[in-house]
């Protein structure tokens, strides 16, 4: 067995597994976790880059192992200056996010450089995905693109992404209710829409009766929700533009989840506050706080219907391609504000597709897979 890693558009390179590594995956199909990070171990203490990976990422995540990040990081570092493409790669993305080290953007875009400059794959497409310079970006597919390439995108994406968003168009100065024209790219919102795509399961509602997440006839449409293993580069600039547009830190924010409404979905009215009259929301206010500010992004612009409907404020609005919208749920005092009633209206044409985010008022970032 060999594990495929393409260095340009149709080349590949194929690296055999170790024994070690494949030794795991037989222990790890069997049931046997245990036996697969002993086999992990292993193959890390004879700087066996894949297994080092593998391994890291486990202990990072608690994935069939003991969370134990600190050593996770270290393994993944040690992997990454090893050679390893992927690793890079998780490096950028631990900077990137501030997860288990300091956040640090500069570092995080040379680690995702160095990444696509060893070939992997998914930084590849997705530094071409981001790129401002749609010329650089076309530059990096051709077989002769010059070395530098993948460090020239990096930067330029680097950039595009501190970029200042476009002035807001106030819909409502109390309550906030601000829309920020041109967010994304038609490139980005193209992306973020065949990655949900296959991921779409019918979304859910919290009921407190019975306290877990349920499905209900007041909410019909689909969505994918990506957390921290499921990130990717462009998920991450995404959320660093809605931090930018929004002024709140991006390790507020919970999971990215992308919607999508086929004609007669809708959700019906309803807040986004976290209800501190609810029991089981009451600790989960003093656990991650309050849900403070909600933010959208219009993904596409080709159907009927499905505007954002703020009934109590005479707006429904309904963003361009790339367009984001942003509304705050809680007064100051983290009290809900019963004013921001909304929904989304149902689409009567085509299909429409936007990201939603939600933000709290202190740090929420999730990292460990859910089980």
């Amino acid at each position: 067995m060999s594990r495929t890693i393409t260095a340009r558009e149709g080349a590949e390179t194929r690296i055999p597994l170790s024994p070690d590594v494949l030794e795991a995956e037989r222990h790890d199909a069997a049931g046997n976790h245990t036996e697969a990070i002993n086999c992990l171990a292993r193959a890390t203490r004879a700087r066996d880059v894949e297994g080092a990976t593998r391994l890291a990422r486990r202990l990072i995540l608690g994935d069939r192992a003991p969370l134990l990040p600190r050593d996770g990081v270290r393994f993944m570092a040690d992997a990454a200056q090893a050679g390893g493409a992927e690793a890079a790669a998780y490096m950028g993305l631990l900077l990137a996010l501030g997860a288990h080290v300091p956040q640090n953007w500069p570092e995080a875009f040379k680690a995702f450089a160095l990444a696509a400059e060893r070939g992997w794959p998914p930084v590849r497409a997705q530094l071409r995905v981001l790129a401002q310079d749609r010329a650089l970006a076309a530059q990096a597919e051709a077989p002769d693109a010059p070395a530098d390439i993948w460090k020239r995108l990096a930067e330029n994406v680097a950039a595009a992404m501190v970029a200042a968003p476009a002035p807001r168009h106030v819909l409502s100065a109390e309550p906030v209710v601000h829309a920020i024209p041109g967010l994304l790219s038609d490139e980005i919102c193209d992306w973020l829409i065949e990655q949900a795509r296959p991921r779409l399961e019918r979304a859910r509602v919290y009921d407190s009766a019975v306290d877990k997440e349920v499905t209900h006839q007041d909410r019909t449409n689909t969505a994918a929700t990506f957390s921290f293993p499921d990130l990717g580069l462009v998920h991450v600039f995404t959320q660093a533009r809605m931090a930018a547009a929004c002024g709140l830190p991006m390790r507020n924010m919970e999971a990215c989840t992308v919607l999508h409404y086929d004609i007669g979905e809708q959700i019906r009215n309803h807040y986004d506050f976290v209800n501190p009259n609810s029991a089981s929301y009451a600790q989960e206010l003093q656990r991650t706080g309050q849900r403070v500010l909600t933010f959208l992004i219009y993904l596409n612009e080709d159907y009927k219907g499905g505007e954002t409907d703020f009934p109590r404020l005479g707006i429904r609005h309904r963003g361009r391609r790339g367009d984001g919208l942003y509304f705050v749920n809680a007064l100051p005092n983290r009290e809900p504000d019963l004013r921001m009633l909304h929904a989304g209206r149902p689409v009567t044409r085509g299909e429409k597709w936007i990201v939603s985010q939600f933000v709290r008022d202190r740090e929420f970032l999730v990292l460990r897979r859910e089980s």
